[in-house]
């Protein structure tokens, strides 16, 4: 859209908080109030997993740490997690209603947050980003993969394709927020595979999906793309639920 269009649109309906509705300076926002509340992922943090530390005070090495969980684990289906903010009850009315309630247009907030949450990512490099399938029934329902959406706004920001359709949910699923601990396991497992596997072969993926709870999806998603001989797979989510 040419700036000058652009600026007499936002004088007619001005760019507004996506968040309280406050009228802002900027498109795909939000006001300072807004901004402030938000709960952003930042050091220190395991440097494989992402996973925040909640004790603060750390040496200069806090960019290095590792957290026990990713200690004890021998394979790990990921090369690097991470997330943009903590999914709590400042940023949860977003996720809500981006997710559910057909604001869409929150994608491209999102995705400034990836790509700045996905530093680490990009400086080991990516290829390709991958956004976690919904099962077709239940794209069909909702209308929309938010997924999708973000991976959309994040390949304009990166400059990296997004491959919509090599990774599937072959196997409908309850959603996850019914459960909890090993029964989210369970409901997942095995549900994702690759069709076309030399789309993936030899790439570095990057995993996108809106919220990482216990990882379950996002496990069960890594493991397909890495059976389909993906170099490598990170995973990038707006939000993580962080239980200490």
């Amino acid at each position: 859209m040419p700036k000058i269009l652009s600026k007499l649109l936002n004088l007619i309906l001005p760019p507004r908080c996506k968040k309280c509705g406050k009228i802002v300076s900027d498109d795909n926002s939000l006001c300072e109030e807004c901004f402030n509340s938000i709960n952003f992922i930042s050091a220190p943090y395991c440097s494989k997993c992402g996973r925040p530390f909640e004790q603060t005070g750390f040496a200069e090495n806090k960019h290095k740490m590792i957290c026990a969980v990713c200690a004890r684990e021998k394979h790990p289906w990921f090369r690097l997690c991470r997330s943009a903010v903590k999914y709590d009850d400042n940023s949860k009315p977003l996720i809500i209603a981006f997710k559910f309630h057909d604001c869409t247009d929150d994608a491209a907030l999102m995705a400034k947050w990836l790509k700045n949450a996905g530093r680490d990512i990009w400086a080991a490099g990516a290829e390709v980003i991958v956004p976690v399938p919904l099962h077709y029934t239940r794209l069909i329902k909702r209308r929309y993969n938010q997924s999708s959406l973000i991976a959309k706004e994040l390949s304009k920001l990166t400059g990296l394709p997004v491959d919509y359709s090599s990774l599937i949910r072959h196997r409908k699923t309850r959603p996850q927020v019914e459960f909890s601990g090993k029964i989210r396991i369970r409901n997942v497992k095995d549900a994702f595979s690759v069709r076309k596997p030399e789309r993936i072969k030899g790439r570095r993926v990057v995993l996108i999906d809106d919220v990482m709870t216990t990882g379950s999806t996002l496990k069960e998603c890594a493991k397909a793309l890495r059976r389909a001989r993906a170099l490598s797979v990170d995973a990038l989510t707006v939000a993580r639920v962080c239980k200490y």
